[in-house]
């Protein structure tokens, strides 16, 4: 009788234990720019880029308005890919309306031009007044409940596979390596985000001369679940011996109505096998509904819009489900 009595109380027990917490990855309209909201179980939160600059401080809002849907009040890391105005532009607006305590990035700006100078000098004003962190390839982010490694920086690559990685790419038979970019997006920092089993890519606008480092002739990334699509999905980035080497489950992409969103890209990511569903913040105006995703899986189909973002929860056991913020509609993929 006792040990029928301690089995029901350690079972009532059970129905009230809080469930895992899960991470959630929020992919923020900012309209062709970048600006993507991570929160690890742990609670601790990573911004990856924050928009344009102007617009009445439009993308600062935005990101404000994702993170209190996330219950997060300060960045804990604002990943700077690069320096270009669609993701470093918004640093100071934000800066103003949310704390943020580390500033991650690759280190000075490589980019000549007046406007590169003034738009580094904004963001490393307010980067100095708070925890700089120098991220090379093949460091990590110290987030509880998450690993968060980097794959590029500075133009340079990791020297070694990932672990499980390293496998012959049989797509870059015949694919010439493609000429260097000179502008900042080759020295885009290019991260691989791992939650228990679940792993999701994000390289920024690295383009497809670095690509060609990472996966020829050997893959040194791996397969991965989210494939975060590269540079809006504009033709510099985004090659098909990249792409088929990462083998998604899912991609989203994070274009506008008039930037991003080529209809060569999206064709190649559309045709990689193993893709089960190519995600879009916005409906691409010149690539036509040939080269658009069904508009359930776009958060946003008409120009003039409403901000609708797509959320990502990933569960302890690897399965993910994809929410669009404009018509409810969401889906689960089960672990592959």
């Amino acid at each position: 009788m006792r040990k029928l009595l301690c089995g029901a109380l350690l079972a009532a027990c059970a129905g009230v234990l809080p469930a895992a917490k899960n991470l959630e990855v929020y992919c923020i309209d900012v309209e062709g720019g970048k600006a993507t909201l991570w929160v690890s179980p742990s609670g601790e939160s990573m911004l990856v880029d924050t928009g344009w600059p102007g617009f009445n401080h439009r993308d600062a809002d935005r990101i404000v308005a994702a993170a209190k849907a996330a219950g997060v009040r300060k960045i804990d890391y604002l990943v700077i890919t690069h320096y270009h105005v669609d993701h470093a532009g918004g640093v100071p607006q934000l800066a103003e309306k949310m704390p943020i305590r580390n500033f991650v990035d690759h280190g000075p700006n490589t980019e000549p031009g007046k406007d590169q100078e003034i738009l580094y000098n904004a963001y490393s004003a307010y980067r100095d007044k708070g925890n700089h962190i120098l991220a090379k390839a093949g460091d990590t982010l110290p987030i509880k409940g998450l690993e968060v490694r980097f794959v590029s920086s500075d133009g340079n690559l990791i020297p070694a596979p990932l672990a499980g990685a390293g496998q012959p790419n049989p797509d870059c038979k015949g694919y010439q390596p493609p000429e260097p970019d000179k502008t900042e997006n080759a020295h885009s920092l290019g991260m691989v985000v791992t939650y228990g089993s679940f792993r999701a890519v994000d390289l920024g606008d690295l383009t497809k001369d670095k690509e060609y480092g990472l996966v020829c002739p050997n893959n040194k990334i791996g397969v991965v679940d989210l494939f975060m699509v590269s540079h809006h999905g504009m033709p510099w980035s985004d090659s098909l011996p990249f792409v088929r080497a990462l083998h998604p489950q899912v991609a989203i992409m994070n274009n506008g109505p008039r930037k991003g969103g080529d209809a060569a890209v999206w064709q190649t990511i559309r045709d990689t096998p193993g893709l089960e569903d190519f995600w879009q913040l916005h409906f691409t105006v010149a690539a036509g509904k040939d080269h658009n995703s069904p508009d359930t899986f776009i958060a946003n189909v008409d120009e003039i819009c409403e901000a609708r973002w797509l959320r990502v929860t990933v569960r302890p056991d690897g399965s993910f489900t994809v929410y669009n913020s404009r018509n409810k509609y969401e889906k689960t993929y089960q672990k592959r």
